[in-house]
């Protein structure tokens, strides 16, 4: 029997033919760390669990990467908030913890949620912290091609220049001009941008917070690191087990394949030329083959 997904792309039912013969891979969004785990976190575990094994009982070698999100700005809210007086409004929260690890203490609470319904174990399950020198190679290659530049006003942030790219919202067949400003358009981000849609790639470190120090840049990756840090990760390990540097299946939800995904696929496909057979919220988005953008 034969797999077949929805391309809303198309508007086509597609039969799933694998990038490489007889291996198929798998990325989907992990858990951003900063607190308990839900069943909205877990159903999206199980749906590509059960994606995986009927891969495999069909013969396929099935690679599958499930990245972890360990530093966030909720990450680094709550922590903040655990050295004030009011850290123990938050239930599940400790006096004075540090962000790395309270990241930590999450990751293995979503590690026993896991193992406890039964969901397998990802081929790699890489941390967003173990590869910062790949998003700062990544953001280095985007400003050098003009896709994205620092903040107009010195603060250490880098931004995506989403005119720079003309495929910008083909994911969920969206008009530029039709778009709304990212959520961060507040007097105090107006003078940073060329956009009030350009979107940040990079925080720059800020006297007095607990901001992540990194060379580069100081700071930390901009918000959920899927956004763009998953496709660095993906072509790190596909490279460990296959020739290929694109994924057969990219997981999106229904809300964050609009923002995140669409973000994302922008982001990477500008200095790359891999791309992603299928973008699936259970249905699946296909990319044309190997998009590569000057």
């Amino acid at each position: 029997m034969t797999l077949r997904f929805y391309d809303t792309a198309s508007a086509e039912v597609r039969d799933f033919v694998p990038l490489e013969a007889g291996k198929a891979s798998v990325y989907y969004c992990g858990a951003t760390v900063q607190g308990m785990p839900h069943v909205g976190h877990v159903r999206s575990a199980i749906a590509f669990d059960q994606l995986t094994r009927w891969l495999e009982y069909r013969g396929l070698r099935v690679t599958v990467v499930r990245n972890v999100t360990d530093i966030d700005d909720k990450i680094l809210a709550k922590s903040a908030q655990s050295f004030g007086p009011d850290w123990a409004e938050e239930p599940t929260a400790k006096a004075e913890e540090e962000w790395w690890a309270l990241a930590y203490r999450y990751e293995q609470e979503f590690e026993q949620a896991y193992d406890v319904l039964g969901v397998s174990r990802p081929t790699y399950e890489p941390r967003a912290t173990g590869h910062i020198p790949e998003m700062h190679a990544l953001i280095q290659r985007l400003i050098d091609r003009g896709h994205a530049y620092p903040a107009l006003d010195d603060s250490g942030d880098v931004y995506f220049d989403i005119r720079s790219w003309s495929k910008y919202g083909s994911l969920t067949r969206q008009n530029i001009d039709d778009m709304q400003g990212a959520a961060d358009v507040e007097p105090q981000f107006s003078n940073r941008k060329r956009d009030p849609r350009d979107f940040a790639l990079w925080k720059g470190y800020k006297d007095g917070s607990r901001r992540r120090r990194a060379g580069f840049r100081r700071g930390e990756p901009a918000g959920r690191v899927g956004i763009l840090n998953a496709p660095p990760w993906l072509r790190s390990t596909w490279a460990s087990s296959s020739t290929s540097t694109a994924a057969d299946w990219t997981s999106a939800s229904r809300t964050t394949r609009t923002r995140w995904h669409n973000r994302r696929l922008r982001a990477t496909s500008s200095p790359t030329s891999g791309c992603t057979t299928a973008w699936s919220r259970m249905r699946a988005k296909r990319c044309p083959s190997r998009w590569a953008t000057p």
